[in-house]
């Protein structure tokens, strides 16, 4: 079971990387790259990670994280409000969205990366509200594309 705040983790990411003498470069990989994703099921399968990438003669290790911020909560609840229809029972949504509060300002979500061969190995670890909170900006972001036939008003 995940922490709800990954910044300890992270703390020691960041050692254990220097400790192996590599450099640390803070950025995001996306998914337009052409990546592998690195999974393991050990909790400290991280540190293989940066082992391997180390073995790879990789020259820095990317890093990023996510930190929620109380603006991203603010825009969704908004978001949430405006698509949901009047006297809508289902609010666990917006429910869950607010709970979301309790979190602001933890690290939710981490992301090493280095490359090798023109690909980018990637380790990645979230919280289980991080993930929720991804959930919810999913289901905003496909409402927003529901298009409404208005050609009866014309």
């Amino acid at each position: 079971m995940q922490p709800d705040n990954l910044i300890s983790l992270k703390d020691d990411m960041i050692a254990f990387i220097a400790g192996h003498g590599m450099r640390r470069l803070n950025g995001y990989v996306t998914e337009e790259v052409p990546t592998v994703i690195f999974e393991e099921e050990n909790p400290d399968g991280w540190k293989d990670f940066v082992e391997h990438a180390k073995s790879a003669n990789a020259p820095f290790v990317t890093m990023s994280e996510v930190i929620l911020e109380k603006s991203d909560i603010a825009i969704l609840l908004d978001q949430l409000r405006e698509q949901s229809f009047p006297g809508d029972s289902d609010s666990s949504d917006l429910d869950d969205a607010e709970y979301l509060v309790n979190h602001v300002g933890k690290v939710g979500y981490l992301q090493l990366g280095f490359a090798h061969q023109g690909v980018m190995f990637i380790f990645e670890i979230a919280t289980d509200w991080y993930d929720r909170f991804q959930d919810l900006i999913e289901v905003v972001s496909d409402l927003g594309g529901i298009m409404l036939n208005d050609s009866d008003d014309e």
